[in-house]
């Protein structure tokens, strides 16, 4: 390409990298992003996107499987396995497509390849072996994101065992699914595969599934998962996985006990760790620790005009809160007196399972081991009118606050729709909003966001529908 120098070139095209260009390029900045496969990155091409298009056909199964509730019959209710991915393909490739007209709108060039730093600003491109070019700018940013983790032993092979990337393209429907971790992508896929038929099992080594979410949401879903069908392990090492031809047995380790379970297939959701490795980080001073990139708070590696956001740096690993980063590491560079560090305990987290959950901030737990004295409000799905309108009465909303300021330390739910409603509380906490700011607000009836206003309406003693 004739263009070799830009202002700010940006080394992947995922959620952060993609939204960090287009913000350098309305900053007025000559912008440049190179990527290997796909604008979008793995989040619209093969994670946050096309997985929930996927759950959405199984949230349909589900439905339909459930309309004498409604007053509805039906007959032969059957679902097309190819046509389910198709539509998640399809979807996609929409978002995807999307994301190169945003490119075009804001003249941000797009370079096809795989990126290497070669120091002092340089970046060599290469692709399938060959050289592109190489190109100079001022300020490169590491947005090379991060790829699923294996265990010795338990390595995907992409017939029998699968990553997230096999789970979301299913030749056919598998009549049972072993899936090995029970984080968010983890949950997903179980909730999938459970809701289109499959028979799930799902192992997790620490105490609960969803470990990262507060312990009584966690044992909610524990709960709603078993009520569903699904057999749940935890607190459980999968020791050996054995490949039959077309079947995998998995043997089991919890203590001083073993036992083996039998599946189709076998989906890992172990982790992820960062693409750290053939970057070219050996020619900088650029650092890096158990495969994430050392940043500052204001997403700044110890080379001189080399940063890093998203994935690669670190948990949280979601794609807003690359994108955030993005936001951030752009208008520190132009120097706006309006940039400001991501504090992660605004990063809402959602995982789109059935009940859905949601959250945002410290857990009861943590709020107490930072030393806090905590008031904790609840509020159930049965007790709020459009829930059980809807036919969704499980469910609880949870709010966690400082006893002695007010201040909203964390919010966590669990039930239909939490993953929409989380964002009241995120606006909430980045307001720094204290107590009676949030019970004087009025919130619509009849909704589900009325759950809300009662669980903050709890914590102190004044909840009005319990």
């Amino acid at each position: 390409m004739a263009d070799t120098s830009f202002d700010t070139l940006v080394l992947g095209g995922g959620p952060g990298g993609y939204v960090a260009a287009i913000r350098a390029a309305q900053l007025g900045m000559k912008t440049a992003v190179v990527e290997r496969e796909h604008l979008g990155g793995i989040c619209l091409n093969w994670g946050c996107i096309p997985t929930k298009a996927l759950l959405r056909s199984s949230e349909i199964n589900h439905l339909l499987h459930s309309l004498d509730a409604y007053g509805f019959s039906a007959k032969e209710i059957a679902y097309d396995a190819k046509k389910v991915v198709e539509r998640s393909r399809k979807v996609a490739k929409q978002l995807s497509n999307g994301v190169g007209f945003l490119m075009k709108k804001h003249k941000i060039a797009v370079i096809d390849g795989e990126g290497k730093l070669l120091g002092k600003g340089r970046l060599g491109v290469a692709k399938d072996g060959k050289a592109v070019g190489e190109f100079n700018a001022k300020n490169l940013i590491i947005a090379s994101g991060a790829r699923a983790r294996s265990l010795p032993g338990l390595e995907p092979d992409g017939k029998l065992v699968w990553t997230y990337k096999e789970a979301m393209v299913p030749p056919a429907m598998p009549k049972s699914v072993l899936v090995i971790g029970s984080g968010a992508i983890g949950i997903e896929f179980a909730s999938f595969y459970r809701d289109m038929g499959a028979e799930v099992s799902v192992v997790e080594v620490l105490d609960r599934v969803l470990p990262a979410e507060d312990e009584e949401i966690s044992a909610f879903a524990r709960k709603a998962f078993e009520k569903q069908g699904m057999r749940i392990y935890t607190s459980t090492q999968v020791k050996e996985l054995k490949k039959n031809a077309d079947s995998v047995v998995a043997t089991l380790v919890s203590g001083e006990k073993t036992a083996q379970v039998t599946a189709d297939r076998v989906v890992l959701a172990i982790g992820i760790t960062g693409n750290v490795e053939k970057i070219g980080l050996e020619n900088t001073r650029v650092r890096s620790d158990r495969g994430h990139i050392l940043v500052n708070e204001w997403l700044a590696t110890d080379e001189p005009g080399v940063y890093a956001i998203g994935d690669v740096v670190g948990p949280p690993w979601l794609a807003h809160k690359a994108m955030h980063e993005g936001v951030i590491c752009v208008e520190r560079i132009a120097g706006l007196n309006t940039a400001h560090p991501l504090n992660p305990l605004n990063v809402p987290g959602c995982t789109y399972c059935r009940p859905q959950v949601a959250s945002v901030g410290l857990s009861e737990r943590k709020a107490k081991e930072a030393g806090r004295e905590v008031r904790v409000g609840r509020f159930p799905f049965i007790g709020n009118g459009k829930a059980i309108a809807l036919g969704e009465p499980e469910g609880l909303v949870k709010t966690v606050f400082d006893a002695k300021t007010g201040e909203l330390l964390g919010a966590h739910m669990i039930g239909a729709e939490v993953t929409e409603l989380i964002q009241g509380f995120t606006i909430a906490k980045t307001l720094e909003t204290t107590e009676q700011e949030l019970m004087r607000t009025i919130f619509p009836h009849p909704t589900l966001s009325e759950m809300m206003h009662e669980s903050v309406l709890d914590a102190y003693g004044q909840a009005l529908h319990i």
